[in-house]
């Protein structure tokens, strides 16, 4: 088999291309949460909501809600939107106190990856 100029120049570009191309990791990162991150907020939130940037498994996900003091606050349990299966809602079925409180949360999205994090938001 003879190489000329135009083959030896596709081969050497499709190896190139197979052993430069990155792999794509899909995760669901928070894009954004209200009460939003570092934010003085009143009156208390109802509920807290989470938006990400792919779909999440609400049975795989859940949310953490703690005090200053870094106690557990009780919560309701976290659902996925119906219309929105980026969006996770946390009820909160008593009202929150002023003070700063820290969201602790952790997702699986719809391909199975895990992702988690926290952030911090205060009530007047």
């Amino acid at each position: 088999m003879k190489f000329t100029t135009p083959r030896a120049l596709c081969t050497t570009l499709f190896l190139l291309s197979a052993f430069s191309a990155s792999p794509v990791w899909a995760h669901a990162h928070l894009q954004q949460q209200t009460p939003p991150a570092d934010a003085e907020v009143s009156p208390a939130p109802q509920a807290l909501t989470l938006n990400f940037s792919e779909g999440i498994e609400a049975n795989f996900s859940g949310v953490t809600l703690k005090g200053a003091d870094g106690k557990t606050l009780k919560t309701g349990k976290a659902t996925r939107s119906e219309s929105d299966k980026t969006q996770l809602i946390v009820p909160l079925p008593e009202a929150l106190a002023s003070g700063i409180y820290t969201v602790e949360w952790h997702v699986v999205s719809v391909d199975g990856h895990k992702t988690k994090g926290q952030y911090q938001f205060s009530v007047k």
